[in-house]
This record gives C-alpha cells, structure tokens and sequence, in this order.
C-alpha cells in the first residue's frame, strides 16, 4: 500500500498485517470517496483486491498499492518484508479470479502470478520508482510475489449512480493521474525511469481508449437524443483531435530514451492544460443532461 505523497511507495508497518478495523476504515473511504484516502496513503494509488478465501471460500478485501501496467495493473505481495506471503497472495493462487475496485470501476479479474524475467523486470521498475520495494525483498528470503490482474473482457461497473457522475469520476481519474505524474517526473533523477515510462503510456492509453469511446458510442447517442448538442459534440470532438495530437507528442518523447524528465514534464503540462479546458467544458454541457439518466 502506497505511502503519503508517493504513487508506488510500500508502507513501512511494524506487523505482517493492518489492523482490521484500520483496513476497514480505509476501505469505507475508499468506497465513499471513490477511490480517493487520506491519512498515509493520500496521493498514491491504491486498489482495493476482493479474493475468495482458499479455505473459507468467503470474499476478503483489501486495499493495496499498484503499478500501472499497460490494460492491467500489478500487485505485489510483500507483507512488509514478513517471511511468509499475506493472506490475499494464498487466496488468489487458490482461486485466480479476483474483484477489483478502482474507485472509478469495479471489474472482475484474472491474477497471474508473474515469473522469470518478466517478474524480476516488473519487480526491478518498482524498485527503481520506489527503494521500499527493495528494502521490503532484503528483509526476507521469499521472492516476493509480483501479481498481474488483467481485466475479464466486457464492461466494467461504473461507482456512480448517474452517467453524469460517471463522467465526472473518470475525468477526476485522469486529473489524479496526470497529477500524481507530474509529481513523480519533478522527483526523478536525470534519467527517466521505467516504471515512469509505463505510467505515462497507460495514462496516454486509457485517455485514448476513453475518447474513443465517447465518439464512437456516447456522443451518436447524444446525437441522436439531443440534436440541439451538435455544436457541442462537434467541439469534443474537435477537441479530442488537439489531445490524440498532444499524446503522440508524449509518446514520442518517452520513446526517445535520451529524453530527459524535464522534456517529459514539458509534454506532461502541454497536455494536462489542454485536457483540463476539454475535461471542463465538456462536465459543464453535458453532466446536467447525463445526470438525468440512472445507471
């Protein structure tokens, strides 16, 4: 789980495990502000992990840190650095199909246990955005476990009980991310590191994948339901031309590797100020008629 101010950053706990009632607390919070947790854990990226017991068979969540990774996300099992893997790493290789909460959504997925070269390259970006990781593996002789939970095809459960809150919560998802982004490039050293590379495409994938769904299904529904919106669609869609620009742009110069942080940065502001226009008018025109509409 992720420590205050930072994205990737373990939490240093004298135990294996949290408290319950302390995990139930963040989790209430989670829930209620979706996704987003203060105290520790404010500014990280957080999940919370539904499992089925391998004994039990009963559900147990639990929140942790993650890794962007592309279409999937990843865990990893350090229980502090304790010698024996936590509870939820037994469940998942028991039962393999998980729940996922984002904040945003909640999916089920599939957690495969990474290994071999793929596991220790996953494992070595983690270290890199983040020491904790590595001091986490000195302190045991476990490997410790990096899981990858990739999404079941088909459509995720929006945490909204409108499309216009919908909306709102998976514009506030990338301002979060872009954010955090920000942050992490003003903290990395001369080189950009991997982990930070992977942050960036994902974040460029899902605004993609995002865009492309708006004009490919929401906005000919709109269209179809609200002619008097046709100025407005055709302005977002204009609009999401200028930000499939700007993130080729962003691609461009993570793919260059003599790039350094202070290029990326440069490409990061040109385009969070673009999308932060897009992302406000676009919540002004239309959440008051998505609003109308229950999920």
């Amino acid at each position: 789980m992720p420590a205050k101010h930072s994205a990737a950053r373990p939490v240093r706990r004298r135990k294996q495990t949290m408290p319950l009632d302390f995990n139930k607390h963040v989790i209430e919070e989670f829930r209620a502000n979706q996704g987003r947790v203060g105290g520790p854990f404010e500014g990280g990226r957080l999940l919370l992990l539904t499992t089925v017991g391998a004994r039990s068979g009963a559900p147990h969540t639990t929140p942790l840190g993650y890794l962007p990774d592309g279409d999937r996300v990843l865990v990893i099992a350090s229980a502090g650095g304790a010698p024996r893997h936590p509870a939820w790493y037994h469940n998942l290789v028991a039962n393999p199909r998980v729940t996922v909460e984002s904040g945003v959504f909640t999916y089920e997925a599939d957690a495969v246990v990474l290994s071999g070269a793929e596991r220790d390259q996953a494992f070595a970006r983690a270290a890199e955005a983040d020491p904790g990781w590595a001091a986490y593996q000195a302190k045991t002789s476990r490997i410790l476990p990096v899981v990858a939970l990739q999404p079941v095809p088909g459509p995720p459960k929006p945490n909204a009980a409108s499309w216009g809150a919908h909306l709102k919560h998976v514009h506030d998802g990338f301002r979060r991310e872009l954010a955090l982004i920000r942050e992490e490039i003003k903290r990395s050293g001369p080189g950009l590191g991997a982990q930070l590379r992977v942050n960036c495409l994902t974040v460029c994938q899902g605004l993609h994948h995002h865009h492309t769904g708006e004009d490919m299904a929401i906005f000919p529904l709109l269209a179809q339901r609200h002619p008097d919106l046709a100025p407005t669609l055709e302005r977002l869609s204009v609009e999401h031309e200028k930000i499939a620009a700007l993130l080729d742009d962003l691609q461009r110069v993570i793919a260059d590797r003599g790039a350094g942080p202070q290029a990326v940065l440069s490409e990061v502001e040109r385009l969070t100020t673009e999308l932060e226009g897009h992302l406000t008018y676009e919540e002004e025109q239309l959440i008051p008629i998505l609003d109308a509409t229950v999920l």
